[in-house]
């Protein structure tokens, strides 16, 4: 079999070991040709994320925290049969599987900073919601007995 283009870059120096990736291969299931029932195009890829060495402390446990839904006794898979060789697929799979643990590895965004409404705007927005009421008051029908009492007529 040919070589990979890896490494594979998760983020910075780090990159997926490839000594500690698992690859299983089957039948993709779908349409093809009569080449498709022989060939083992489907891959998934394998990464035991709880014992790896090859990232940082702080890393794994934040990547073992956010894809705790994902994972099964501490390994990750990924699945790739959307092309035709195995040979992408292999690729599909490790790009997916680095690009799924460079965003779980990656640290929180900075806290956000509380920051207050300028009171020029927020007096202004007062004045716009006050005026807009009078003139919804004004339209309605509701107030006619006052306006009949305040134009003598009742």
């Amino acid at each position: 079999m040919g070589g990979m283009a890896g490494p594979y870059p998760i983020r910075g120096s780090v990159v997926l070991p490839e000594a500690e990736l698992v690859w299983r291969f089957s039948r993709s299931s779908g349409p093809g040709g009569q080449h498709v029932n022989t060939s083992d195009s489907q891959v998934e890829l394998r990464f035991d994320l709880a014992n790896t060495e090859a990232l940082p402390e702080a890393w794994k446990r934040r990547a073992l925290q956010r894809l705790a839904g994902r994972l099964v006794d501490g390994v990750i898979s990924v699945r790739a049969s959307e092309h035709r060789s195995q040979w992408r697929n292999r690729e599909a799979a490790a790009v997916r599987l680095a690009a799924l643990l460079a965003e779980a590895t990656a640290p929180p965004p900075p806290p956000r900073k509380p920051t207050r409404i300028p009171r020029g705007i927020n007096e202004h927005r007062l004045r716009k919601k006050k005026r807009r009421s009078e003139i919804k008051r004004e339209r309605s029908g509701k107030d006619w007995k006052r306006q009949a009492m305040q134009q003598g007529w009742g």
